[in-house]
């Protein structure tokens, strides 16, 4: 993999291609920011730690920060107040999230210091935010099968990715089971993405590598990434066949830690779905 920025960011994550825009939408946590990078490369201080986003339309994210589900418009970067997450809860923080199938948005929280059991997974749709999963330490991996009758998610302090059957709106309709169990392997799953045929591509903290999983959660191949802590991967470019990672620099010396890289993935990724608000 080639280096797509080179910003340094001490916790990369939630990479999303934005599809009208053909622009890269990435995090820096730690450093409360947002960057994007297409024709041009743009960044977005915040007050306070952002960690995910989808696209509403071409010129509106909805953005998960500390405090809530915030309707941030691109152009501007005004930002509205779309719905509270935990904001009575001042030792969590927003992690994973990502854009569902019928357009709903599901968001995983954490504590701050990754306190045990002290985070859940939510869904936003129709004006709604459900808690789905409780007592989790660390939300990460939340991704859709293509027919969206499917998701997927972890604790990655579990070290184990679930899977659970969805409901024709997009709720949970069964109780998770798990898909692929990295224990044995001593991987520790982070954020993930599954590819129009299905198959579920997994960032790995620490062993630096996307590893690719087929929709019976056997091991497919690997894409080593030169960073070890990788955190997230997204499918982008004009025809989705382009696969970009977010890594991350806290509590390593690495060179390349931090910096956000892309390379040919092979196959073609399922294009972001969009926010529905």
């Amino acid at each position: 993999m080639q280096v797509f920025d080179d910003t340094g960011c001490a916790l990369g994550e939630g990479p999303m291609w934005h599809p009208e825009r053909g622009e890269l939408f990435w995090f820096d946590i730690l450093g409360k920011t947002m960057m994007s990078k297409g024709a041009q490369r743009r960044e977005w201080a915040f007050d306070e730690h952002v960690s995910a986003c989808g696209w509403v339309d071409r010129e509106t994210l909805l953005v998960a920060s500390v405090s809530g589900l915030w309707r941030f418009d691109i152009p501007t970067g005004d930002r509205d107040l779309v719905v509270a997450l935990e904001a009575d809860n001042p030792l969590t923080r927003s992690n994973d999230g990502r854009a569902d199938p019928q357009g709903g948005f599901w968001i995983g929280t954490m504590g701050l210091n990754a306190e045990p059991y002290a985070g859940a997974i939510y869904r936003y749709y129709k004006s709604e935010l459900r808690t789905l999963f409780d007592r989790i330490t660390i939300s990460n991996a939340i991704c859709f099968a293509p027919d969206g009758g499917r998701a997927y998610f972890t604790d990655t302090f579990s070290k184990q990715i679930q899977s659970v059957g969805l409901d024709s709106d997009g709720w949970p309709a069964s109780a998770p089971e798990v898909f692929v169990d990295l224990t044995s392997e001593g991987l520790n799953p982070d954020g993930a993405v599954v590819d129009a045929d299905g198959n579920l591509w997994n960032a790995q903290w620490g062993a630096g590598r996307v590893a690719c999983y087929g929709p019976d959660g056997s091991f497919k191949r690997a894409v080593g990434v030169p960073a070890s802590q990788s955190s997230c991967p997204a499918f982008g470019g004009h025809d989705a066949t382009t696969l970009f990672v977010t890594t991350a620099a806290v509590g390593q010396d690495e060179a390349e830690g931090g910096k956000t890289f892309y390379g040919p993935a092979g196959v073609t990724g399922q294009r972001e779905h969009q926010v529905i608000l």
